[in-house]
């Protein structure tokens, strides 16, 4: 058994039960469409999502089908954003398959995003799930938000570190925040609760991409070589801007030359990395993982202490554990 099977048994009987609820919401008469949303289940990730939902559902009360439709409306929108992310940026893989796009063409994967949309909207509003609603499509509203003005930084490569945790936020961790707020909104209506598990989940998802940024600098076990796949997409992760920031003028000059002009050099990328690796980058952005991770366990311990609020704080600890 996995960890996160471990992690996850309070809630595997209902985890079940939503697998079979998201293949339903996600059916069409179209054969092509069918025939593209099961091939989108097949490829399904480790639904942390999901599980963020019902876990903290089960911590405050009794899951129910307002709980199912929380978990199955963030699923579709996620499931519709990361399809419209391939096309965006011209991605031919995801989680080891082929992208809808390689697949089907852009065309296809664009209205297909459209459609798995409007299948959340409607599994909301037809059981009129106002409040998950609202607070599922200001999740959507942020991430939007976040990766354009990732874009609009990225030109300039002039992003400070208040800037990149407003990125992560919008872009990553208000999804998770979401999951948590919609789950608590499923089984009551304390507006406290609700906001106190968003900032859990805000928490949450600001130390999974920290983690993120830090499996760039972790060696392959192909090659035994760092990966540097944010460096050769230009990205300016907390390694990166903590470097910056605590270079002088030459290296700062290089760091940002690399990335701006020699990001598709292998060797200039190695040199980068060990440069980053000796700034204390690494252990700088360790320590605000560990932070926010800390953060998170610290408003776990406002709630009831039962089987749902010990998995969830396994949950957070694996969120830093994981190795991919």
């Amino acid at each position: 058994m996995s960890q996160l099977d471990i992690i996850k048994k309070p809630v595997a009987h209902e985890m079940q039960t939503f697998e079979k609820k998201f293949r339903q919401s996600m059916s069409s008469r179209v054969a092509l469409l069918d025939r593209i949303t099961h091939y989108i289940v097949k490829r399904k990730g480790k639904q942390m999502r999901p599980m963020f939902v019902f876990l903290t559902a089960k911590m405050l009360g009794e899951i129910n089908e307002s709980t199912h439709r929380a978990a199955g409306l963030i699923e579709l929108l996620h499931t519709a954003t990361l399809v419209h992310d391939d096309v965006v940026d011209d991605a031919n893989m995801r989680r080891g398959f082929f992208s809808l796009n390689a697949l089907w063409k852009n065309k296809i994967a664009v209205l297909v995003g459209d459609y798995l949309l409007s299948r959340g909207l409607l599994l909301a509003l037809n059981n009129d799930e106002f409040k998950i609603l609202k607070i599922v499509s200001n999740a959507v509203r942020e991430m939007s938000e976040g990766e354009l003005l990732q874009i609009e930084k990225a030109r300039r490569l002039d992003i400070v570190e208040d800037i990149y945790f407003d990125i992560i936020r919008q872009k990553t961790a208000t999804l998770i925040a979401s999951c948590c707020s919609a789950g608590a909104a499923s089984v009551t209506t304390d507006d406290a609760q609700i906001e106190r598990l968003r900032e859990f989940g805000e928490a949450v998802g600001i130390a999974f991409q920290i983690k993120d940024d830090l499996f760039d600098y972790e060696t392959t076990s192909i090659t035994g070589k760092p990966v540097g796949i944010d460096i050769k997409e230009q990205k300016m992760t907390l390694p990166v801007i903590y470097a910056v920031n605590n270079a002088d003028r030459a290296n700062k000059r290089m760091i940002i030359n690399t990335i701006k002009n020699h990001h598709n050099n292998p060797r200039k990328v190695a040199d980068l990395i060990d440069y980053i690796k000796g700034s204390g980058g690494l252990e700088y952005a360790r320590s605000k993982m560990e932070e926010y991770r800390d953060r998170a366990l610290q408003i776990l311990d406002e709630f009831p202490v039962n089987e749902g609020s010990d998995s969830l704080r396994s949950l957070v600890n694996f969120v830093i554990e994981r190795k991919k």
